[in-house]
């Protein structure tokens, strides 16, 4: 069985309270073919769901700004594209930069575990019990575990950095294929709204209803995003998705004031 379908069974098996299915998620079967890694497709469904999350919503921001002001399709699409590349290029840097930095701190984290544990295992031993009673364990099951665990010297590294540190590490983690994603992804739904202003160069229908159009385009895209939310928080479809759209469409609304009432103030 798939990691990603016996996940489902078991979320499911949550949900219904169904024992029998439970059981069958958690058989010696099941668990022995859990492939305990992350696959590529999804360790970059996050940067891509936000990444198209954050894209579609600011872009859309900007546009309904721009309509709140008056202004003209032409500034419009100046200001659209000026968002959708330069805060999905400050976005992807800024993935980036983040998973490196954690990266390098894990890795001196690391190092400095390796060396306590070599240096000082008395102490780190009576660290890990401490951490184990704390979260309710008794102190001889604690002293007996982390016997256990210190007998393997990168499982009682791994244990530390886990326990006292609270860092998580994937070593599969590349900083610039997510950041590529996020850019990507933050593009192509960022462009959406975009694309009724473009077609209303060629096509007269969509120039007589330019932003309704895009309105139109822009809600059922967020709510296709907010859908495919379900893929990294699990929530039901239909609620993560009327989420990103009642979300995108505040957000607009609130830039679609702020510009009505600049070119107010700014005609008086």
């Amino acid at each position: 069985m798939k990691e990603k379908d016996r996940q489902k069974m078991a979320r499911k098996a949550f949900e219904s309270k169904d024992l029998t299915l439970h059981n069958q998620a958690h058989s010696k079967q099941s668990i022995a073919e859990e492939s305990w890694h992350k696959t590529t497709q999804g360790r970059y469904m996050n940067p891509l769901v936000y990444g198209a999350s954050d894209g579609i919503i600011t872009t859309f921001a900007v546009v309904a700004s721009a309509m709140g002001a008056h202004l003209s399709p032409q500034i419009v699409l100046i200001m659209g594209f000026a968002n959708l590349f330069g805060d999905g290029f400050s976005m992807a840097m800024g993935d980036y930069l983040s998973q490196q930095t954690s990266k390098k701190y894990s890795k001196s984290e690391r190092q400095r575990e390796k060396w306590e544990v070599e240096v000082d295992p008395a102490s780190e031993k009576l660290e890990l019990v401490e951490i184990y009673k704390s979260k309710g364990l008794e102190e001889e099951k604690a002293k007996d575990l982390v016997d256990i665990l210190s007998s393997n010297k990168d499982l009682w590294v791994e244990t530390m950095m886990h326990e006292e540190l609270g860092i998580l590490e994937d070593e599969n983690a590349s900083p610039f294929a997510d950041a590529i994603v996020t850019f990507f992804s933050f593009v192509f739904f960022g462009f959406m709204p975009l694309v009724t202003y473009i077609l209303a160069s060629f096509i007269p229908v969509f120039a007589r209803n330019t932003f309704l159009t895009a309105t139109i385009l822009t809600l059922v895209t967020l709510f296709i995003v907010g859908a495919l939310r379900n893929v990294v928080t699990n929530v039901n479809w239909i609620k993560s998705g009327l989420e990103m759209l009642l979300t995108g469409s505040m957000a607009a609304f609130v830039a679609y004031v702020v510009g009505f009432l600049i070119r107010y103030v700014t005609t008086l």
